[in-house]
């Protein structure tokens, strides 16, 4: 259980949550005082998968992705998760090992939910039951759209979704930092094609590639091809 000042501090987190922001005050500090906080560093693991997992997380502070390791040796990048996403809810709902690695993308500050207390706070809040019901929803239709994205349909249109995705997180010039071997883990593709697609768009004035940047010029152009012929 936590202290008085960690509880405080957690319930001050909490709120930054968007799974328990609709929460009253005294379930707020309820939960908080079951609640960890911890840190990680930058490329810090948080979780392996395949390891017991019991409990979930909430990202207060930083960035968070989601992968799995491939049969060649490769990553699969499914998610990278901001401030007020959750991890881990699946293996602490149903009790059974991680289904995915989890690491710190930068640095990172977390609050740590037990099964053991989530359960129960869950049964006595039929809100907050419903609100993670929802949150799962909405994680299994993004798979799912993923899945149909790379059984269907060919990698400029992936790519381009991809690069749109993670410029409408930021402000300002869409400028992106991700590498070409992130972008393919991303979009289920090989970086040498990912190259040659940027490349590409590059000539065409689509994008920029600078400095080991992609700058987009021409959104417009991104959300065609990202569009279903």
């Amino acid at each position: 259980m936590a202290t008085t000042a960690t509880a405080e501090r957690g319930r001050k987190l909490l709120e930054k949550c968007a799974l328990f922001n609709s929460l009253d005050e005294r379930e707020r500090r309820e939960l908080a005082a079951c609640s960890q906080p911890r840190s990680f560093a930058v490329k810090e693991p948080i979780c392996h998968v395949g390891e017991p997992g019991h409990s979930m997380m909430a990202i207060v502070m930083g960035t968070v992705r989601i992968s799995l390791p491939s049969l060649k040796g490769r990553e699969i990048i499914l998610a990278d998760l901001p401030a007020g996403e959750l991890f881990g809810e699946i293996a602490l709902l149903d009790g059974k090992p991680r289904s995915a690695n989890a690491t710190a993308l930068t640095k990172c500050e977390l609050l740590v939910l037990d099964r053991r207390d989530v359960l129960p706070f869950l049964e006595r809040n039929p809100a907050a039951c419903l609100k993670l019901m929802q949150f799962l929803c909405a994680r299994i239709r993004r798979s799912d759209e993923r899945t149909a994205d790379i059984a269907f349909y060919d990698l400029p249109m992936r790519l381009a979704k991809t690069l749109l995705h993670y410029s409408a997180q930021g402000t300002g010039p869409a400028k992106l930092s991700l590498s070409q071997r992130e972008l393919a883990e991303m979009s289920g593709a090989t970086r040498e094609n990912v190259n040659r697609c940027l490349r590409d768009w590059h000539r065409r004035g689509i994008l920029q590639l600078k400095d080991r940047w992609t700058i987009i010029l021409k959104p417009e152009a991104l959300r065609a091809l990202a569009e279903p012929a």
